[in-house]
């Protein structure tokens, strides 16, 4: 039997991108062209593959059944294919989309640029809120590196485990929630801030105080840690917020940290990007240099910065 494995890069855009158009663009080639590739790929897997419905291709079951071994072979062929390359960070001229949780951003995007601008002065980064719904930014490649609490849903994308969080109480100084032991009840009491990109005034906290027959009012709704600090220090409000951002940026705020009087458990932080990058040496540099700023290693922070 004569295999043309040319038909694996084409069966694989074709359901990634869900049309014979969207892959022809995908594989710069015309839709006629690709239109005559799906025809070679029916009649080499005895398969429709893909159906009209309306206006719209729909995989049949059978594709949606390759569809993960599909995409898995062609990434490794294009591994086994691909030669090793060294990389010259002095020279490398290249720049990275880095979508972080905010307060990820806020605490460790500066030493994570630092360390990046020590190494390869030539890299730029281009740090993007989180969204406020799951996106395809990764499988497009909008999106190179993603720090969060979340699993990405992409079955191809890659995600790491680099460290975890716990939630702290963040009031100003001569608060008086910063006197005395700091209750459940106390803490319910006083008015509070949330942190919502989509301005919600209620989160998982108020569940938990739920449960133990409390209620806490909320006051306001910030759509970054960052401004919820500001409301905090200058309308004597209450936030919670990963404790990721008491080591500098409560300071910088002049607001202490307390303990949440709640049982939380600790926040994941997760690495994430697409498994297209893993070959990649420049994004697995980049991957090094986050992964040791979020574990709080200093051996890639610039001397003269530390």
């Amino acid at each position: 039997m004569h295999l043309d494995l040319n038909l694996l890069t084409a069966l694989d855009a074709l359901l990634e991108e869900g049309s014979v158009a969207g892959a022809a663009e995908r594989l710069h080639v015309t839709p006629p062209a690709m239109s005559r590739t799906l025809g070679r790929i029916r009649r080499a897997t005895g398969d429709q593959i893909m159906v009209r419905t309306g206006r719209s291709m729909t995989p049949t079951p059978h594709a949606v059944a390759l569809h993960a071994r599909v995409h898995e072979l062609v990434h490794q062929a294009q591994v086994l294919l691909s030669p090793e390359r060294s990389i010259d960070l002095a020279t490398l001229e290249r720049t990275f989309t880095l979508r972080w949780h905010d307060a990820l951003t806020v605490a460790y995007g500066p030493a994570l640029l630092t360390a990046v601008r020590a190494q390869a002065p030539g890299v730029r980064l281009r740090f993007l809120p989180e969204s406020t719904a799951d996106t395809h930014e990764l499988r497009r490649g909008e999106v190179d590196l993603e720090a969060g609490a979340g699993v990405p849903q992409l079955p191809e994308a890659r995600h790491e485990l680099v460290g975890e969080g716990h939630l702290v109480v963040a009031v100003r100084a001569g608060h008086p929630l910063a006197e005395g032991e700091l209750t459940a009840e106390r803490y319910a009491a006083a008015e509070h801030v949330t942190v919502s990109r989509r301005g919600r005034l209620a989160d998982p906290i108020d569940d938990l105080l739920a449960d133990a027959g409390l209620r806490r009012e909320v006051v306001a709704a910030s759509p970054t840690v960052a401004v919820a600090l500001q409301l905090a220090r200058l309308n004597d409000l209450v936030v919670t917020v990963p404790d990721v951002t008491s080591r500098e940026l409560l300071v910088d705020f002049g607001l202490i940290a307390l303990p949440l009087p709640l049982d939380v458990p600790a926040i994941p932080i997760r690495l994430a990007w697409h498994q297209r990058y893993d070959g990649d040496p420049g994004h697995a540099w980049l991957r090094d240099q986050a992964r040791a700023v979020l574990q709080g290693q200093e051996a890639l922070v610039s001397p003269s910065r530390r």
